[in-house]
């Protein structure tokens, strides 16, 4: 009951922070302001949805003062704290996390249950006022040199690496991170706990290999965590990653302390509720949380299981993966409105790089600060490891069976939630019997190679397909092998995304909606997943606003 008044108390002050100052009230009459920000995250360039427009930039930033002038009044300024998206022009790639800086623009409100107050669109270019402490300087300098340490390879590579390293998704690209989410290893490309238990299995034991021990030991894991904390910005989500990967890392190194690691996650996850209710409703956090009830609830049991007849690293390497995802299943099903079935495999494929690529780019990053050429002979060495992993979620994604469309319905996911649990409670035993585990994967290979849905359909000379959407239009034009021009999407994500997964369609070139009714645009997410879509081509009439909203913000987190 103290749990439960305590969280409602720290809901109530956050929702009122919230609405505290004139924010939301200027929001609401479209008002234009001068206003000092601190910058709060990284830049994101978007690009537009058709492209008549230019690319803009979103940005979360605090508003710390805003400068209201009226006649009546003259100039009135208000000092505040109120989080807001800036919405600017190319410009504005050039803020630094923790810079303060002055701009003009228009608050424009936001729906409810947000975790800003207002969005900040401005057309003028951000005005810097000072530049962040120095030790965020220290740390963007640290980042910047992980970024000239794998500056000459690839694409993929170029952006995976300070991904795996410290969370930087900046240079990862949607088509990589749509097959990252298609094989369950987006997990990887994002601050979570993996970076910092290999950080801290790496450190620890060379610290033990110099003679530290006992308290030493403590206190270096507690400076390799705060230096973590730094690099990847001191962020509720970094912070939330801080903590999984203690808890994670502790169960699987503690043997017989699951009752102590789950008392452990369960004050983790009150603390961090208490710091930031925002999470409560924020899916990385219901997914970090149920990966890591998953390893430290069923991990070591199903080792212990394989351990019976696979040797123990085997078991671990199979255990940990298999534990995290079925525990996150229903809420990833949730989400994208589909269910992977090569994820434990890809992770399993992927995972005995993913060491080596993080560790050799924490060590790039810290040689880039006394030799760039030295830097990035170790940033070539790391990029091999990465390149195995961007060629697993390569070849996972374009498995026939590797994703299937899951209706992201109450029931659908009650379903889903009702059969993973009777998996959990039947897979011990299949886990510890060579022939039923064989069987078992066996039977899975050949959904994943040969989906049933891929039987007889779609006929060899097909033209055009009409969706089974209900109601509202999901129209289909081929324009060659795996290529095909849309016409509006239906209501259902799911629906739409399995037609096209069925007729095999991995690149759109121009993606066309009518008007934004629901059931046309509706289904735009699962259009998106997983494809390149190269254009969306939109009517001039905006209306419903809450729909074409959501399409613009759809449109620009797949890029």
């Amino acid at each position: 009951m103290v749990v439960v008044a305590g969280l409602g108390i720290a809901a109530a002050l956050q929702s009122a922070s919230l609405r505290a100052g004139p924010v939301r009230g200027l929001a609401a009459a479209s008002a234009t302001v001068n206003v000092r920000l601190k910058i709060e995250g990284d830049p994101s360039l978007r690009q537009s949805t058709t492209s008549r427009r230019p690319p803009y930039v979103v940005v979360k930033a605090t508003i710390e003062e805003v400068r209201t002038h009226s006649s009546s009044t003259g100039t009135t300024r208000t000092r505040i704290r109120t989080p807001v998206f800036v919405i600017g022009t190319v410009k504005w790639q050039t803020v630094r996390y923790g810079q303060h800086v002055d701009a003009t623009g228009r608050l424009e409100a936001v729906e409810d249950g947000s975790d800003v107050a207002a969005m900040l669109s401005t057309r003028s270019p951000p005005r810097i006022v000072d530049q962040p402490p120095w030790w965020l300087r220290a740390a963007e300098q640290v980042r910047a040199g992980l970024r000239k340490a794998v500056a000459n390879e690839p694409d993929d590579v170029r952006g995976l690496v300070p991904a795996l390293v410290m969370g930087d998704v900046s240079g990862v690209s949607s088509e990589l991170n749509d097959d990252f989410q298609t094989t369950g290893l987006t997990h990887l490309s994002a601050v979570s706990g993996t970076n910092l238990t290999l950080l801290l299995a790496f450190v620890l034991p060379l610290a033990r290999l110099v003679g530290v021990r006992a308290r030493g030991l403590t206190v270096v894991g507690v400076m390799m965590v705060v230096v973590f904390v730094i690099l990847a910005r001191p962020q509720p989500s970094v912070l939330r990653a801080a903590a999984m990967g203690l808890i994670a890392l502790a169960a699987m190194t503690s043997g017989g302390a699951r009752r102590r690691a789950v008392r452990s996650l369960s004050v983790a996850v009150i603390v961090l509720l208490l710091l930031d209710t925002s999470l409560a409703r924020s899916a990385g956090f219901a997914l970090s949380v149920l990966a890591t009830a998953g390893i430290v609830l069923l991990g070591p049991g199903w080792r212990d299981a394989l351990a019976r007849w696979l040797p123990g690293w085997l078991a671990d390497a199979i255990s940990c993966p298999l534990a995290a995802q079925l525990a996150c299943t229903p809420v990833v099903a949730w989400l994208s409105g589909q269910v992977s079935l090569v994820a434990v495999a890809a992770n399993l494929l992927a995972g005995p790089a993913v060491g080596p690529a993080t560790i050799l780019g924490f060590v790039a990053a810290g040689v880039a600060l006394l030799s760039t050429e030295l830097a990035q002979l170790v940033g070539w060495v790391a990029g091999w490891p990465a390149r195995w992993i961007i060629l697993v979620a390569r070849e996972g994604a374009d498995l026939p069976g590797a994703a299937n469309a899951w209706p992201a319905t109450v029931v659908g996911i009650v379903v889903l939630t009702l059969l993973c649990l009777a998996l959990v409670l039947g897979l011990h035993r299949i886990l510890a019997r060579p022939i039923a585990m064989i069987l078992a994967v066996v039977v899975l290979a050949v959904v994943v190679l040969r989906p049933v849905g891929s039987l007889g359909w779609p006929p060899d000379d097909w033209l055009f397909v009409v969706c089974d959407v209900g109601q509202g239009d999901g129209l289909v034009l081929r324009a060659g092998e795996g290529t095909a021009v849309v016409v509006d999407t239906g209501p259902d994500p799911a629906a739409m995304d399995r037609c096209l997964r069925d007729l095999g369609i991995k690149h759109i070139p121009v993606l066309v909606l009518s008007h934004f009714h629901a059931d046309h645009v509706g289904g735009l997410a699962g259009v998106l997943n997983g494809r390149k879509v190269d254009e969306i081509e939109v009517t001039p009439y905006f209306s419903p606003r809450a729909e074409y909203d959501r399409v613009v913000e759809l449109a620009s987190h797949h890029g």
